[in-house]
């Protein structure tokens, strides 16, 4: 459903880009890899119109990205970056915030928008902080919440940037096992993950980049198995299996 085509950008006269091609279907988490500075923050950015390409096109159902107007995208579409202010507002207000690119001129919730917010409340388990401050929860309370009001947005394709930057092991397992129930609702995802075993864990298929090209794309054994992920982090790497599920391991290097 979203095709990038030989897609090239970057920031002035630097090209960060150089022709990045591949698909993401329907319904899927596709979980961008690579280290730091291989441009995967620069392809979110670019996929919501946040830069202009250079070169090539990004296609959702066959439609250029650059033919949708702002609110327009707002329906198809979410973004959630890696850094983002905190405001002091009430939670229930916060994820009220994701209609408004469904608001008419009066900016009066309706109906239709309550009960969208009342799905994405029930759907990311956070009903028990909506009277609370955005400010006083902790990391993982706060990323169910920035996940409800995507939600209630009721955008079909997610964009996440590093979903669990700051958070404890254990609520990083409940941020993507809530993401993979997002997935399970339809949604598409594509996101930012520096965690390798979490990225092939939690991910349908894995896009691997370095030096803003793309190396390889597939099933997440598929990219696992070509050995690349490991060369290009210069580690080690084996999938064993643990209470019946296969996790993806990456350790140093023994010398010598």
């Amino acid at each position: 459903m979203i095709k990038f085509s030989n897609v090239r950008t970057g920031y002035g006269p630097r090209e960060i880009l150089h022709g990045i091609s591949f698909t993401i279907n329907r319904g899927e988490i596709l979980s961008l890899i690579g280290p730091n500075g291989c441009g995967k923050t620069t392809l979110l950015r670019a996929a919501c119109g946040l830069l202009p390409l250079s070169d090539g096109e990004i296609l959702f159902h066959g439609r250029n990205q650059a033919e949708y107007g702002r609110r327009e995208f707002a329906k198809l579409a979410a973004f959630l970056p890696q850094v983002r202010d905190v405001p002091a507002i009430r939670t229930d207000r916060f994820i009220a915030h994701g209609r408004y690119p469904h608001l008419s001129f009066g900016r009066s919730l309706t109906a239709k928008d309550r009960k969208a917010i009342e799905l994405a409340i029930e759907q990311t388990g956070v009903s028990n902080l909506l009277k609370k401050e955005l400010t006083e929860l902790s990391g993982g309370e706060r990323q169910r919440v920035y996940l409800a009001m995507t939600l209630a947005q009721d955008a079909e394709v997610l964009f996440l940037d590093e979903p669990t930057t700051y958070l404890d092991i254990g609520q990083k397992y409940e941020t993507l096992e809530l993401i993979r129930q997002i997935r399970d609702l339809g949604k598409t995802i594509l996101m930012v993950l520096h965690d390798l075993p979490l990225a092939f864990s939690y991910s349908d298929r894995v896009a691997l980049l370095e030096n803003g090209s793309l190396l390889t794309c597939g099933s997440a054994d598929q990219v696992f198995d070509s050995g690349l992920p490991a060369k290009i982090f210069g580690v080690s790497s084996r999938r064993v299996e643990a209470e019946g599920h296969p996790e993806y391991l990456f350790f140093q290097k023994q010398m010598g």
